[in-house]
């Protein structure tokens, strides 16, 4: 494992320590959030989630003198070079950067098997939003899956026999991030200190489709919560991250995460390009 403390990018002026910026926390009024995808017909009965800014301090956690690992933090952040080419190439993204990606999280996990089975790639550019997996950065804190949706993504990809045996273990699902561009200049992502996430607080949103529903976690706001930043992120540099565990034991269970606007982002700094994948992983 090879976690990054250290300021490694050159920049004009110094990141500095922390940031102060807003990020939005779904409001709690008690009725769980959910909206329709590929139904048309039922488009008129989504409840969308009702947001609220925060003004929140973001730790650099390049200087910040911690280390982070998946058990501590929920989150750490490597030196992985990757082999692709052409991020929105899908066929070398299957190709390529699923295995690199399986490698990555066996290493930082320590699970015995890793199944990647997901991927999106996001940016500001509005003429790529029409591609296949390619989507808008999302600016909620939230966590990908929960306790509902995260085996069931184990009963979708797994032999039906062979899943129910493995939700017998532990399993969980780890996620990677990482730069499309040369590096991150604007949106960077905020890491909410897994440690720092009280057992309250989170709050279903389910995406309804025809034939199945996905849910994620969506959190309300907490004066607990601890948050951090890498900036400038390269390419050459990969976020992995749990937000799913079956063993409290083992640490943390889930970690929020959110796109912010960096204050101290320049004006004239390119569009945020990234691409998450996401993982089952059985120990």
């Amino acid at each position: 494992m090879s976690t990054i403390l250290e300021q490694t990018v050159d920049r004009a002026d110094p990141a500095p320590d922390f940031v102060e910026a807003e990020v939005r926390y779904v409001v709690d009024d008690g009725t769980p959030p959910y909206r329709y995808i590929d139904w048309p017909e039922m488009a008129d009965k989504d409840r969308p989630p009702a947001y609220e800014p925060r003004r929140v301090k973001i730790a650099n956690g390049r200087s910040c003198g911690e280390s982070f690992a998946l058990p501590t933090h929920g989150f750490t952040l490597v030196e992985r070079p990757t082999a692709m080419q052409d991020f929105y190439d899908e066929e070398e993204i299957l190709r390529v950067y699923y295995p690199e990606t399986e490698a990555l999280i066996k290493a930082e996990s320590g699970a015995r098997r890793v199944i990647v089975f997901d991927h999106t790639v996001r940016t500001a550019d509005k003429s790529r939003l029409a591609e296949r997996w390619v989507r808008e950065t999302v600016h909620a804190v939230h966590n990908d899956y929960t306790e509902r949706s995260a085996p069931q993504r184990v009963r979708d990809f797994l032999p039906a026999d062979e899943a129910e045996e493995a939700l017998k273990r532990r399993f969980g699902i780890v996620q990677t991030w990482r730069s499309v561009a040369p590096r991150v200049e604007s949106e960077p992502l905020a890491m909410c200190d897994g440690k720092s996430i009280p057992g309250v607080g989170f709050i279903p949103y389910q995406r309804r489709y025809r034939d199945r529903i996905a849910e994620t976690y969506h959190l309300s706001w907490s004066p607990e919560h601890r948050f951090y930043y890498f900036p400038l992120m390269t390419r050459d540099e990969a976020m992995v991250f749990k937000v799913f565990d079956t063993d409290a034991s083992a640490g943390v269970r889930f970690t929020a995460h959110t796109a912010f606007d960096d204050p101290t982002t320049p004006p004239d700094a390119a569009g945020r390009e990234s691409i998450e994948m996401r993982a089952l992983a059985f120990y």
